[in-house]
This record gives structure tokens, C-alpha cells and sequence, in this order.
């Protein structure tokens, strides 16, 4: 059994109160399916500026009424210190995943991006130390290793940021170092490497790749690839961030506190090979594709060129194991994407 599944295990035995920031989001909406399935408490906190109400919806729909009946969901903003502390109250466990995320919207609005990213983190940071929680455990980013050109990305080295999403990212870094050295408040910081799965919004100027080239697939859409399409990616299944973050917030590992961690698979994917794997696995279901091919465009301001991650501490100090495979991920996230499409289909009049 693996130290995963042993914490499973135990969650199930001795339920605690988690808050979850963001948790109409991506990820944060993953977290809470967990969590509830594990038959947890959850305060959900969402301002709904990335987050949908569809996505806690659908999280009911997977869950029994008597999870869902565990669930709080308190609509606020983390820019209101006020929201913060309430949310904060009574909590064991905060997994801090709100943000506006994005380089390209950091680059087009960086006054938001740092209200969100920095007075927001540190709003809710606050409120987490004043509620004396057991542990907090925040949504850090690969972006923060910048300039630094070396593979695979190691922890302590880091080079320039590019954006100002990724000085937004540093700065949350440097404010839990801080607040452990001044208040002996303990974090750890998760950095997360493109994740993606099922609930990642694919509308938007800002929307992530894979599931915006799926969804210009599903529509015979064409798909942009900046630059040559060797760019390349450690792309994470949601569900290995989702244990990430509950192997940080319950360690009993006194070495493991205070540390960020890359949250990865240690693989790399370049554009190239990912529109290939998705044409693939959509090819049965719009025939159509099979003759079609991406458009190449410039590079994107602020974009790195190589994204690899060593996940070697995160196995050592916190028994990080990652479950899904990129290729094993994408077949999940497809199936997802293309389920709504069917029902569709399925509704239409013959």
C-alpha cells in the first residue's frame, strides 16, 4: 500500500474541516470531489472570477448526499481580508489554490494578476495564522523558475521571472518563508507544472492548452502552436496534484514543512507530440481530423522553451508518487471534453 493510499485510508477513519480557496476552479473543484468522496468537511471559498458554478454542481452529482451535506460554500473574494477569516474559522487544513493564473493575462493586466496573487495570498495567509490552522498549503508555480535554463527544474535553483504571474508566484514563496521565520507559521508551497483534466475551462483568451486545442478539435477548429512545437512540457494529470496536495497538508514529516515542491511527472512533452496524442484519441470520433494539421505561429512573450521536473524531493519527504501517466491522463480528459458533446448529440431531434 502506498503512503497515498494509506492516507486515504486514514481520512476516511477521522474526518477534519478543510478549506478549499478557489474551489469552484479547476483544481480546486477536483480537491473538494476528493475530499468529500473521503467523507471530509469542506469549506469552499470562491469569488467566481475563474471558477464556475458548473463545476460544483457536477461535483455533487458524483458524491452522496450525505458527503455533499459536508460541503459549506461561501461565495468571497480573497482580496477581502474580512471573507478570509471567516472562511478561516474552525478550519484544520487550508489548501489555498485561488488566483488569476495565466502569463499572457499577467501580461495584459498585471494590476489584477498581483491583487489576486499577492494581497489575496496574503490576506488569506494571515487569516490562516490568526485561525491557528494545523497546516496551509498553497498553489505555487513552475513559473518561478524563469530564465534558469537547466532541466530537470530542482527546487532550490531558480533564474529571472518572465512575467509578472511568475513574480506574483515568487512573492508567495517569500511571504510563507517570512511568516515561518517570524510567526513559526508552517507552509508548503506546491509548484505546479501544467496540470490538466476533467473541469479545465477550455473558452477564453487565457485557456490552457490542452483543453483548448480539444475543444477546437471536437468543433474542426484550427489549432495554433506558437513557435516550432518542440516547446516543451512536464504536463501533470489533475489527480497527482490532488495527492500532492493532501500528502502536504497532513505530513507528520517535520523535515517536509516549510519547503515548496514541484508537483510533476518527470516527463517532458513537446507541443508537437501532445497535438498528436490528442488528434488520436479524438480521430474515432470526428473522422474528419484525420487530415488535419496544426498552424504554427510566433513564440509567446513570457513563455520558456523547456519545462522538466525533478520530483525527487517530493517523493523523499512527502511519499509523492504520481499515479497517472500523461498519456493515461489525456485519455480521461478527452473522455470528459467529449461527453457533453454527446449528450448533445444525443438530445438533438432525429
Amino acid at each position: 500500500m502506498t503512503h497515498y493510499e494509506q492516507l486515504r485510508q486514514q481520512l476516511l477513519n477521522e474526518p477534519k474541516t478543510w478549506l478549499i480557496t478557489g474551489v469552484a476552479g479547476f483544481i480546486g473543484s477536483n480537491l473538494l470531489e476528493t475530499l468529500l468522496k473521503l467523507d471530509q468537511r469542506v469549506i469552499g471559498l470562491d469569488n467566481f472570477a475563474t471558477g464556475f458554478q458548473r463545476n460544483l454542481d457536477e461535483v455533487q452529482t458524483f458524491v452522496s448526499a450525505a458527503q455533499w451535506a459536508r460541503f459549506r460554500f461561501s461565495e468571497g473574494d480573497i482580496c477581502a481580508l474580512e471573507a478570509c477569516r471567516r472562511a478561516c474559522d474552525g478550519v484544520d487544513y487550508v489548501l489555498h489554490q485561488a488566483a488569476l493564473g495565466s502569463v499572457p493575462r499577467s501580461l495584459a493586466d498585471p494590476i489584477a494578476t498581483n491583487a489576486a496573487n499577492v494581497t489575496g495570498f496574503l490576506n488569506i495567509l494571515v487569516a490562516a495564522r490568526d485561525a491557528q490552522v494545523t497546516s496551509f498549503t498553497y498553489a505555487a508555480s513552475s513559473s518561478t523558475y524563469g530564465d534558469h535554463a537547466a532541466l530537470p527544474k530542482v527546487e532550490d535553483a531558480i533564474g529571472k521571472p518572465l512575467s509578472p504571474y511568475a513574480v506574483t508566484k515568487y512573492v508567495n514563496e517569500l511571504y510563507a518563508e517570512v511568516f515561518a521565520r517570524c510567526y513559526g507559521f508552517n507552509t508548503i508551497g506546491l509548484r505546479y507544472f501544467n496540470v490538466f483534466g476533467p473541469r479545465q475551462d477550455p473558452k477564453g483568451a487565457y485557456a490552457a492548452v490542452i483543453p483548448k486545442w480539444t475543444a477546437a478539435m471536437l468543433k474542426g477548429e484550427d489549432v495554433f502552436i506558437n513557435g516550432d512545437g518542440e516547446t516543451s512540457r512536464d504536463f501533470c494529470f489533475v489527480d497527482n496534484a490532488v495527492q500532492a496536495n493532501l500528502l502536504a497538508a497532513t505530513t507528520q514529516n517535520p523535515e517536509a514543512i516549510n519547503q515548496v515542491y514541484n508537483v510533476a511527472v518527470g516527463d517532458r512533452t513537446t507541443l508537437n507530440e501532445l497535438y498528436a496524442e490528442l488528434h488520436r484519441l479524438l480521430l474515432p470520433r470526428r473522422p474528419r481530423l484525420r487530415d488535419a494539421k496544426p498552424v504554427y505561429r510566433d513564440f509567446r512573450a513570457g513563455d520558456v522553451r523547456h519545462s522538466l521536473a525533478d520530483i525527487g524531493k517530493a517523493r523523499s519527504l512527502l511519499g509523492y508518487e504520481p499515479i497517472y501517466c500523461v498519456g493515461d491522463g489525456l485519455a480521461l480528459a478527452v473522455s470528459w471534453y467529449i461527453r457533453p458533446m454527446l449528450a448533445a448529440h444525443e438530445k438533438a431531434p432525429t
